[in-house]
């Protein structure tokens, strides 16, 4: 009974320390993203010019981070917003696999030092700074308190796991699968364990240091660390499956590429599993390692293990990156596609989720903002044929922009549930104002989608009364709908750019127009009404789609003083 109860409070004892390890990492990888949240975007930007940048890309993220999952979900994200494309995609999940190798080296070379002294001082360096109103001070401080949580969780989680000859019926049976006499069994088994292993804790980061503690207390040898390390990689790829579960289908790819790349790699590495971890361990033992054992001490088979992990993610990069144009095809025919649907325009970013931090997440938010944007052009299109272009069956128009109205009310719901999500976090004072114009922009989008279809409806209520405008009305309404639309493209292109190079000017002069426009033409439709050219009932509907125009240039006004935070552009207008 005492020896039962002796095994449960040791096996709490290395959970609660796998959950302060687990929580320093979270802390630390939060506060680095919050801290260069902008920066890490402008990364992210550069990472579609090719594929060698897109590994680097991948790879530096992920060590910035300490999160391959972190990289891998945002990747998906950005494919599954057409931000990326497969193939680019491929990059930076390979750089991503490299990058996480980075946090093993850390415990292995950091883990000789007696790290938990180090990491209270930092603690206690750090702590004070928490406090501090400056926000990146504060980020900042979060990541070196978390790396301080981290070290100390490594040691408890060190110092927990029992003698294995002292107390072998704890997990006695992780050491009685070492010893299974067929070849290659073990191996499979360890690398099926490390695979578990990283589902249960969900952190291929935890995963690798529980691995690396089971090696440093002998109760697994080198060879099968390694293959837990193996399992590993192939555990951490369900993440990214799971963000893009609710994808469309470009996103699920992304991610079936992920889990193939890493079963590739273990498959080949298997292959050559004895010579290559024999040939490490012959390393370990050789005169350059026997020079630094002043440094990496008596347990230089953890940089063994760093050494294993950062050859083979290399090495498979290496090998994988010139297949990746067949990988692609292989994906494509493992995720078909189902139907037209997944080629439509829909929902892009936010199915798949909140990314790791708010800095980040608003770049989903505004590529989706930039899709919004999108889809009103191609109901300002739609509406201009209805007007000026001989259709075969204009109810089919009226019905599309009926559809697409109603996915504006879906896009602007579903964006203020995410952004609302998203500001409920620790969050700095310029992202709760990027989010309170994120907001502002899309209540316009959707306000600008009902204008569009108002204006339909009346169309119909035109053809239904068989009323013809004049000549001259229906030019006037051509050149103030030509004129919004001109305006909805400028919006487009702005969304898309800095703050810096939104040009204040054109935005002013095409609204301008538009209003200028609408003056000259009440002027024109008052002489009709008096010379009796339309009825009243006619001029009616007539005034009402040029009034819904000119409505149209004023929340597209609306979205630009949200871009650059201005309440007025047009007393910006004057110092141009």
């Amino acid at each position: 009974m005492d020896k039962t109860i002796s095994i449960i409070v040791q096996i709490l004892q290395i959970l609660g320390a796998l959950g302060i390890f687990i929580y320093g990492m979270k802390l630390m990888s939060e506060g680095i993203q919050n801290a260069a949240g902008d920066k890490l975007r402008n990364i992210l930007k550069g990472m579609t010019k090719n594929k060698y940048l897109g590994i680097f890309t991948g790879f530096l993220v992920t060590a910035l981070v300490q999160s391959s999952s972190a990289t891998t979900v945002m990747v998906v994200s950005f494919v599954n917003a057409g931000l990326l494309t497969l193939v680019e995609s491929m990059g930076v999940i390979m750089g991503a696999n490299v990058g996480t190798t980075v946090t093993l080296w850390i415990i292995a070379i950091l883990g000789k030092i007696e790290m938990q002294k180090v990491a209270i001082g930092l603690i206690g360096l750090s702590f004070p700074f928490i406090f501090s109103k400056t926000e990146r001070t504060k980020f900042l401080a979060e990541f070196v308190l978390g790396f301080g949580i981290l070290f100390i969780g490594l040691d408890f989680l060190k110092d927990s796991v029992p003698d294995i000859k002292s107390n072998p019926e704890v997990l006695s049976f992780v050491q009685n699968f070492t010893e299974i006499g067929i070849p290659y069994v073990s191996i499979i088994l360890f690398v099926f364990i490390g695979t578990i292993l990283t589902l249960v804790v969900q952190s291929s980061s935890a995963a690798t240091a529980i691995t690396l503690t089971l090696l440093i207390q002998q109760w697994i040898p080198f060879e099968l660390a390694c293959a837990m390390i193996l399992g590993e990689n192939i555990g951490t790829t369900v993440t990214a499956n799971i963000a893009a579960a609710i994808g469309n289908i470009h996103a699920k790819r992304a991610a079936r590429f992920h889990f193939l790349f890493n079963v590739i790699g273990v498959i080949w590495i298997l292959i050559v599993f004895k010579p290559y971890t024999a040939a490490i361990e012959s390393l370990l033992d050789s005169a350059l390692f026997a020079q630094l054992a002043s440094f990496v001490g008596k347990d230089n088979i953890s940089i063994g293990l760093a050494i294993f992990h950062t050859t083979f993610n290399v090495l498979n990069v290496l090998i994988l990156m010139s297949f990746t144009s067949y990988m692609a095809k292989l994906v494509v025919k493992m995720v078909p596609k189902q139907s037209n649907e997944d080629e439509e325009f829909h929902l892009k970013f936010i199915g798949t989720g909140i990314l790791s931090t708010p800095a980040l997440s608003l770049a989903n938010a505004k590529k989706e903002l930039e899709q919004f944007a999108k889809l009103i052009d191609k109901m300002a299109n739609n509406t201009y044929s209805l007007f000026f272009e001989k259709l075969n069956d204009d109810s089919k128009m009226v019905a599309k922009i009926r559809e697409r109205e109603d996915l504006t009310d879906r896009l602007d719901l579903e964006l203020t549930q995410y952004l609302a999500k998203v500001s409920e976090a620790d969050i700095s004072i310029e992202t709760s104002k990027d989010i309170r114009g994120m907001l502002s922009i899309s209540s316009d989008l959707e306000r600008m989608g009902d204008i569009y279809y108002e204006m339909t409806k009346n169309y119909e209520r035109l053809k239904r009364e068989s009323v013809n405008l004049p000549e001259n009305a229906k030019e006037e309404l051509r050149d103030i709908m030509q004129l919004t639309m001109k305006a909805i493209k400028l919006m487009r292109q702005n969304l898309n750019e800095d703050k810096p190079r939104v040009p204040i000017k054109d935005i002013v002069d095409v609204e301008k127009a538009i209003n200028k426009k609408r003056k000259m033409i009440f002027t024109n439709h008052f002489e009709r009404l008096e010379k009796g050219i339309y009825a009243a009932k006619v001029g009616v509907l007539f005034i009402d789609f040029i009034n819904r125009s000119e409505r149209i240039g004023d929340h597209i006004m609306n979205v630009h003083e949200a871009i650059l935070r201005k309440s007025d552009l047009y007393e910006d207008y004057d110092k141009v």
